[in-house]
């Protein structure tokens, strides 16, 4: 398969539900003819000020979150800890996990979710919504233009 690029303007994104204070630009998705067990997927999660994912496990998935701008609370089985730009934090097959927007700003995070589908099955029942200037310029890493 040839290779493929995506400009961050081109970048889809969606929330899980319509009350939802998050939302992901997905940047990779699985490939449809992937061998089971060898697929992942690749978004940046964009959480509100405030906003919150449910807390939620993964039992066949490993997901893997990079913060990338803002500051945020993961709360993962039992324990909570501060994330900053820079942090990462790898949540284990069958671990619990919801992660909280407690900076000022938006909070975004790379996530990775590996050999599982059901981030990109989430995604495709979920209802597309528009980058706005602000996220496309942390997705290009430019400095934001008031």
């Amino acid at each position: 398969m040839p290779a493929r690029v995506l400009r961050a303007e081109a970048y889809r994104a969606f929330k899980a539900r319509p009350d939802a204070t998050s939302y992901f630009a997905c940047i990779v998705e699985p490939e449809p003819d992937a061998r089971p067990g060898s697929d992942f997927t690749a978004v940046v999660e964009i959480y509100q000020p405030g906003g919150r994912t449910r807390l939620k496990g993964l039992a066949k998935a490993r997901e893997f979150f990079f913060v990338l701008k803002g500051k945020g609370r993961a709360h993962c089985d039992g324990e909570a800890r501060l994330l900053e730009a820079g942090d990462s934090l790898l949540v284990q097959r069958g671990g619990s996990h919801a992660i909280e927007n407690v900076g000022p700003g938006k909070l975004y995070t790379l996530s990775i979710t590996a050999a599982n589908r059901d981030l990109a099955e989430l995604i495709g029942r979920s209802v597309e919504v528009p980058l706005d200037q602000e996220d496309i310029g942390v997705l290009r890493r430019l400095p934001l233009r008031r």
